[in-house]
């Protein structure tokens, strides 16, 4: 009897990764939602306007309102209300963004009213609106990637949290591949007058979002029962003692620590060389290739794909062996040697093969470093303000992701070529190898136990 009373579903495999899969399928949603139109950035030049200055401004957009203090004030709320109001609220406020975006885009230039001419004449209206729209997604999107790792890191608890946190990554990053895939797809699909649909796929995309919100929605109510298991148990009270409540003061905790700031400068220079190379790999790849826009869509969708399936496997790697920050560095090596290859090599040998060859590569790194580097958190930071320190990771993260876009778009312009933006990748990487370095180190002095399995 006694041994019934202290199972929760937390001890059932099925229910805890059905949590997976409920919560994992909103950022498959929400990754695919993100890079919908970077396979179609010609496509925009030609049909309203948006060259790819005007792309790498819109781009940046979806991170500004974060830079700004929104993503501090996330990790408070996640903190404060919990994983089942913060998730439902993140995933509330992609639906709308979601919705204003494709209402910008959707709408011609000649509908667009004069007093939004007036102001910023360098952006089309069309763009103004859409960037409007992603920042409010962007807010949501940033905020349900934190409550997603609190999710797992609660729900996973001394059991196969890399292993969870692995597979939620490669099922988001699947969400790249299919908007690679279907982005150019649904816009021929949908063509008026012999010129492709930018609309249809973003009408797509958004409505994913819809079907995100009600999975996450389910999830809640399998989470009110934990939490009441929880109690039953003795785990946990009904009411929060005062000891246990986090306040706003518990964020020194994390602000003084110095393997959180080393974490959080190398996941800013690290996703700086990957997310906003996203957004110009296809147009990238048409211009050093001389292919089409659908090919090169074609050869970058492979990307996440390595990463998707080799994410879980060094998660389960993690968890019943350990060598996380090892593997973050060898993450940041492999990156280089990429870019490298992208800046120096494919426009003098532009090989398809050689392309898609050094794709799947950086798709190998793009597993080693997130599989590694989230789980890594919980174990520098006290559970209490977890919610915080992912947050003020990803706002720091997004201050890169807000900036470089806007760096890549104004050097893509100004150089008129695409070998600067590769140095100014390929130094990203540089930096977070260094880091990487920096983070062994520490870990080796103060033993966090970055290199030790999570399995107990």
């Amino acid at each position: 009897m006694v041994q019934k009373i202290q199972q929760t579903l937390r001890d059932s495999a099925a229910a805890r990764w059905t949590v997976l899969v409920l919560v994992a399928s909103m950022m498959f949603f929400a990754y695919m939602f993100v890079d919908i139109l970077s396979p179609l950035a010609s496509l925009l030049n030609e049909s309203i306007g948006w060259d790819q200055g005007v792309f790498g401004t819109y781009a940046a957009g979806e991170y500004l309102l974060n830079v700004f203090g929104f993503l501090i004030l996330a990790g408070i709320i996640l903190d404060k209300m919990g994983v089942r109001f913060t998730g439902l609220l993140s995933a509330s406020l992609m639906v709308l963004g979601a919705a204003i975006k494709y209402w910008g885009i959707s709408w011609s230039e000649a509908n667009t009213v004069e007093w939004l001419n007036a102001w910023w004449p360098s952006m089309p209206g069309s763009a103004k609106i859409a960037m409007f729209g992603f920042m409010i997604f962007g807010c949501g999107c940033e905020m349900a990637g934190t409550t997603v790792s609190k999710v797992l890191a609660k729900w996973f608890k001394g059991k196969e949290m890399a292993l969870a946190m692995g597979l939620e990554m490669a099922i988001a990053r699947l969400g790249v591949f299919a908007a690679m895939w279907l982005a150019p797809m649904f816009s021929s699909s949908f063509a008026v007058d012999g010129v492709n649909s930018v609309t249809a796929p973003l009408l797509f995309a958004s409505l994913l979002l819809v079907v995100g919100l009600l999975n996450f929605f389910v999830f809640t109510i399998m989470d009110t029962k934990f939490d009441n298991q929880l109690v039953a148990i003795g785990e946990a009270t009904a009411e929060k003692d005062p000891e246990d409540e986090f306040h706003v003061s518990d964020l020194k905790q994390i602000l003084t620590s110095k393997m959180f700031w080393i974490i959080a400068l190398l996941c800013v220079l690290y996703y700086s060389a990957i997310f906003p190379f996203q957004r110009f790999a296809t147009n990238f790849l048409e211009e050093t290739l001389n292919i089409s826009n659908a090919e090169a869509a074609g050869l970058f969708k492979w990307f996440p794909i390595l990463a998707m399936v080799l994410t879980p496997f060094l998660g389960a790697f993690i968890d019943y062996k350990g060598k996380g920050a090892s593997m973050m560095l060898l993450g940041a090596i492999i990156m280089i040697a990429c870019h490298c290859v992208f800046a120096f090599v494919l426009p003098v040998y532009p090989s398809k093969i050689l392309a898609l060859v050094t794709i799947l590569i950086l798709g190998v790194s793009f597993s080693l470093v997130p599989a590694s580097m989230w789980p890594s958190v919980p174990k520098i930071i006290d559970e209490k303000v977890l919610g915080s320190a992912y947050c003020l990771i990803f706002w720091v993260q997004n201050i890169g992701l807000c900036l470089v876009p806007l760096l890549i778009g104004k050097l893509r312009v100004a150089t008129e070529g695409y070998l600067v933006p590769m140095i100014v990748f390929a130094s990203f990487g540089v930096l977070a190898f260094l880091l990487s370095l920096a983070l062994k180190v520490e870990d080796k002095k103060k033993n966090y136990g970055l290199e030790l399995p999570n399995k107990k």
